[in-house]
């Protein structure tokens, strides 16, 4: 059983994605929408932690929450994967599991 982990709150305020991270199984997938997309981007202290965690899941991104921030043409951490709305739906349908983090 897999689950998608849902992060909405930026690291940079709440714990959620830490607290998400170490509470991962393999084989879950993380997805940042909102405020939490700005972990996504290169360059931040969550370079290391969130390319670590793409070893065990797989990672995506809210593409239009990037925009609506301003990081729409930013480099991303490694291993992420940027989708559309139609794709946060796919993916809640993918798993067996849905856990937002808050």
């Amino acid at each position: 059983m897999s689950t998608l982990n849902i992060v909405n709150k930026s690291p940079f305020e709440k714990r959620s994605l830490d607290q998400c991270i170490t509470r991962t199984s393999s084989g879950d997938a993380l997805l940042l929408i909102e405020d939490a997309v700005v972990a996504a981007v290169s360059g931040t202290a969550y370079d290391a932690p969130l390319t670590e965690a793409g070893q065990n899941m797989k990672l995506y991104v809210l593409e239009g929450d990037l925009a609506a921030r301003g990081f729409a043409d930013s480099e991303m951490v490694n291993g992420f994967t940027p989708v559309d709305y139609k794709g946060f739906v796919a993916l809640v349908a993918e798993h067996d599991r849905v856990h937002s983090w808050l």
